[in-house]
């Protein structure tokens, strides 16, 4: 007999199903719930059975079907059911197949790993902030030991009758319990987190296919603490490829879907390549963004309307098409989706053919070459375009969303880069083509569409590496007190600021660090704190006379200013008002592994500062004391002129993670 009982409690269990729609098996899927029982749409061969099942039902069911083969895609934390179903097949001398869901990726180093329910609440009881969990309905009480859970902590379920009443009995209601069908993007999941103003994440490794990539780069977006409970189990078994090649080659048949991932260039019929219009005549299904699809309706295909990689992969793995077209605007290896989508259809045999972008277009339609240009995104992602504008003499930007070409043009004015060289095309291919060109003055009262190609040519562009310690003459000056610019390079040089880093400057004073640090942090942010209100516009006044716009200016005083900050990965305390306990303390509540530089030109913060170095969990501690002096002429002579000398005390957070 070729029946096989199939325990599907995850996305991969239901792809399987599918898979085996057709096949030369009798394939009998168990899922828990009803609702797990909609999410499997059945066919002759695909029987699905709703309800969960002890070791009697399960015994039962093997007699009832004579099966041979039990496959368990259960959930990774389903640890009592795999349990009963290794059990059972012993005690039946039935095979057992373990269908493994891949562990968490390597950027979930930053995360705190814990052990179990237990573990997570003790953690979230020795810090501060709100908290979204996203562990499931069954764990939820557990989480009840947190302190202060009914204010903090914000559950984020199914919605179904059964999740929500677990829910409710933990004492989750109103608007700490949110009631949401995933898939979630990282979009989705930054909008929740910044909506709670979550300082914490809670979730379990459940995987791609679980939404966890996405949880962490929301949570690393947003300078959120991720807090992961681990597997409860160490399992050997196969991952889907593998699992549906072994069913494959016992029952002898192939399911695969065949997915063409096109590139469509910049939209017109005319700028399909030969390969993608021979696949799209050869699929019987073509998916994409709404204007994809209203444009490859003259194939006279079914199409289905989806952008986001995971509706994409559904509509994949949905129905019983094979051949299957993916269209991509542009080309599918620039600023494309198919990056986020690939790993998706790992279970579908793909190919990827490149479209015309965009970019290239332009150029041709310009005459002139892009290879020596620097090629940018501003089209829904974080973008310091005005520091590539400054730093290249060519830029070319993809345009959109809140990046259009008038808000990019509007910034360079604003910033004293109004003579710049500015090319922008729009509906480009299509009968509304549009290219102008001109200064950036000039271009800024145009309106464009949100979606365009922008060119900015700056030959006067600074190309020269950052350095440390600008001249204090490069700086706006006024009655504030400023780092002095050989106390300001050693200080830069010992925070050792990365490109992407998220930076604090507490107690900014005139924002020299803040802006050094800007540069250094090219695509990353500075937050200058500073309670002078004078000072703040100071640094107002700098960031336009340097044309720098990655520093956020927070005009107050910390440590209270630096709770609603995201968490840094780089901090400089010029002044602490006193405050250096608290601020520490903070800094390292927000993230355990924290770069850190403080500078005290006084006994008693000096003092303070080395006692604390002693109390806090910090390593690669190191003390530099600097004094400078300046020459000045006097006659045909020249005197040392001293400046008070400066203690510059580095270190790193120590604090390790939760095993």
């Amino acid at each position: 007999m070729n029946d096989v009982i199939l325990f599907a409690g995850t996305t991969e269990g239901r792809l399987l199903a599918e898979a085996c729609k057709g096949a030369p098996l009798t394939l009998h899927v168990c899922v828990a719930t009803d609702y797990g029982e909609t999410l499997i749409e059945p066919a002759e061969n695909v029987r699905v059975l709703a309800g969960r099942k002890d070791a009697a039902a399960i015994e039962a069911l093997i007699a009832q079907t004579g099966a041979k083969l039990i496959v368990d895609a259960t959930h990774p934390y389903a640890a009592s059911v795999t349990g009963t179903l290794r059990s059972v097949c012993e005690k039946t001398g039935t095979e057992y197949l373990r269908l493994l869901r891949a562990s968490a990726p390597g950027d979930a180093d930053d995360c705190v790993f814990v052990p179990d329910t237990a573990a997570a609440a003790a953690y979230l009881n020795t810090v501060e902030g709100n908290v979204l969990l996203t562990v499931g309905s069954k764990e939820l009480a557990g989480y009840t030991a947190v302190r202060d859970h009914a204010a903090r902590l914000f559950a984020r379920v199914l919605p179904l009758e059964s999740s929500l009443r677990q829910a409710n009995e933990c004492g989750f209601t109103g608007k700490n319990l949110i009631a949401m069908q995933g898939p979630f993007t990282e979009e989705m999941n930054v909008a929740m987190l910044k909506m709670l103003d979550a300082r914490f994440l809670v979730t379990k490794d459940t995987g791609a296919a679980g939404g966890f990539p996405e949880k962490l780069a929301a949570a690393k977006k947003c300078g959120v603490q991720c807090v992961v409970v681990a597997r409860p189990l160490e399992e050997t078994g196969l991952d889907f490829d593998e699992c549906l090649a072994l069913l494959e080659r016992r029952f002898g048949f192939s399911r695969r879907k065949c997915v063409t991932v096109i590139g469509t260039g910049t939209g017109s019929e005319g700028m399909l390549t030969l390969e993608a219009d021979r696949a799209c005549r050869a699929a019987q299904k073509i998916i994409g963004a709404k204007r994809l699809t209203e444009s490859l309706a003259r194939y006279g295909k079914k199409c289905v309307n989806a952008i986001l990689p995971a509706d994409i992969a559904k509509a994949v793995f949905s129905g019983a098409e094979e051949r299957i077209v993916v269209a991509m605007s542009g080309d599918t290896g620039f600023y494309s989706g198919t990056k986020k989508l690939l790993p998706l259809l790992r279970d579908a045999q793909v190919r990827v053919l490149p479209g015309i972008s965009s970019v290239v277009y332009f150029c041709s339609r310009l005459g002139i070459g892009w290879d020596d240009a620097l090629l940018i995104s501003a089209h829904g992602r974080d973008c310091n375009y005005l520091a590539k504008i400054r730093k290249n003499p060519k830029v070319i930007a993809l345009t959109g969303g809140d990046a259009t070409a008038n808000v990019i043009l509007d910034d360079l004015c604003e910033n004293g880069l109004g003579h710049v060289r500015v090319t922008v095309g729009s509906d480009l291919s299509y009968p509304a083509e549009r290219i102008v060109a001109g200064t950036a003055a000039e271009m800024r009262a145009q309106r464009f569409p949100s979606l365009a190609v922008l060119m900015a040519e700056n030959p006067a562009a600074v190309c020269e590496p950052v350095s440390c310690g600008k001249p204090d003459g490069a700086f706006l000056r006024a009655e504030v007190p400023m780092t002095k610019q050989e106390v300001r390079a050693v200080t830069l040089a010992k925070l050792g600021v990365t490109k992407r880093a998220v930076c604090w400057d507490v107690g900014a004073g005139t924002g020299s660090v803040s802006l050094e640090m800007a540069e250094c942090a090219e695509d990353g942010v500075v937050y200058a704190v500073e309670q002078k209100p004078e000072a703040c516009a100071l640094i107002e006044r700098n960031k336009l006379h340097l044309g720098i716009s990655n520093v956020t200016v927070v005009p107050s005083k910390a440590p209270e200013a630096l709770e609603a900050l995201p968490a840094p990965t780089h901090v400089f305390i010029g002044g602490s008002s006193g405050n250096m306990k608290e601020i520490l303390e903070l800094v390292l509540q927000k993230n355990p592994q924290a770069r850190i530089v403080l500078n005290t030109v006084t006994a008693e913060s000096f003092a303070e500062a080395v006692a604390l170095l002693k109390a806090l969990p910090v390593v690669d501690t190191e003390i530099v004391e600097l004094s400078a002096a300046h020459g000045r002429a006097v006659g045909r002579y020249h005197l040392m002129t001293a400046q008070n000398p400066v203690f510059v005390i580095s270190m790193t957070g120590g604090m390790c993670c939760v095993e």
